[in-house]
């Protein structure tokens, strides 16, 4: 399945290259490499095709090959416009993958950002299109996801119903996962009948945040168990918004004992990804440069991302099975649970 990386800093920005590029495990090489700590022994990563776990297999594909994107944060836009307010999202899709894409590794290479937000594609179905890559965009709000909507087909008609009719209108591709985002921001923006396209412009709490997914997710599986029954397979729902300042992440699989697919959260490694502050664990990209910083000067941040992007196991939590991370304005994270029955297939929606 796909692979995502996600950086949010309330002061600290970082190069996009040194952490979508650079790394010795950046996303830019999730493409054909992994490294799962805490889930595979480390040097097994690459030997997913004989893993014994099939599940395993499939939920961290070896191949990541079906498209790239980006979403970065920048404050370009009200500098220009009086009706806007805070950073909002620069956005690049491509259906290659990074190690084809000229203008990718450009772009990485001169511009920084306190929030960015970078997705490859494991296509589960659909085309292969830029449309169908990762981030999505929703005025200030950006999602993407790994995983599988399962039973897509049978329940996307009714899907759609529930959507606002702007969050309808701005699904531009055929993917489950561009489906579930906008159904999160019509839960996100007042619901099927109030959410508007100017409700995307504005900030929420993180609390809010949180309850839309978990919203979204209990629609889904509501409509799962209407219309297939017992007849419906597992989702995997690793989900990830942000509005430039807030990050929600969530790591979900509704069945009793399986994992989902992987994903992690560090408060340490953007210190030795950036080229500015010493300590860098890929030091060979940066011999020629002298550290202008120490580096307990580097600000707080938070990375999430479905891999580790350093090699040191000490930097980096995985993120509970059915559990969410909330990162506020103020760069504090937390981790909470999402409270599933496998029994009764079911999430207290009041949980959140």
């Amino acid at each position: 399945m796909c692979r995502w990386f996600a950086y949010i800093s309330p002061e600290e920005p970082c190069l996009l290259s040194d952490v979508l590029i650079n790394p010795a495990n950046s996303i830019s090489k999730q493409c054909s490499e992994h490294y799962l700590p805490k889930l595979l022994p480390h040097g097994e990563e690459t030997e997913l095709d004989d893993a014994p776990d099939k599940l395993l297999r499939m939920r961290n594909s070896l191949l990541n090959m079906d498209g790239l994107g980006i979403a970065w944060y920048t404050n370009a836009a009200e500098n220009y416009q009086k009706s806007i307010s805070g950073p909002r999202p620069a956005l690049y899709k491509s259906q290659s993958p990074p190690i084809n894409d000229f203008n990718f590794r450009s772009l990485c290479g001169n511009t920084e950002s306190k929030c960015v937000f970078a997705h490859i594609r494991a296509t589960s179905g659909s085309v292969v299109t830029q449309v169908n890559s990762h981030p999505f965009v929703f005025g200030r709000h950006t999602f993407m996801h790994n995983g599988v909507v399962s039973n897509f087909s049978d329940i996307r008609r009714n899907l759609t119903n529930m959507m606002s009719y702007d969050a309808y209108c701005n699904v531009f591709g055929t993917t489950d996962s561009e489906h579930v985002a906008a159904l999160y921001m019509t839960n996100l923006t007042g619901g099927h009948d109030n959410a508007t396209k100017d409700a995307w412009e504005k900030e929420y709490p993180i609390d809010a945040m949180l309850k839309a997914l978990i919203a979204t997710i209990v629609e889904i599986l509501t409509l799962q168990h209407n219309h297939l029954g017992a007849k419906a397979a597992p989702n995997s729902l690793n989900l990830c918004t942000t509005d430039g300042e807030k990050i929600v992440a969530i790591r979900f699989r509704n069945h009793e004992v399986q994992q989902p697919p992987s994903l992690y959260w560090s408060e340490f490694a953007g210190r030795t990804l950036n080229r500015k502050y010493p300590g860098d664990p890929d030091a060979a990209h940066v011999e020629n440069h002298e550290a202008t910083k120490e580096k307990d000067e580097h600000g707080k941040h938070t990375i999430v991302a479905s891999e580790p992007t350093t090699h040191d196991e000490t930097e980096w939590n995985l993120i509970g099975r059915n559990c969410a991370l909330l990162v506020d304005e103020f760069g504090t994270e937390t981790e909470v649970p999402i409270l599933y029955d496998a029994k009764l297939n079911a999430i207290d929606p009041t949980a959140a």
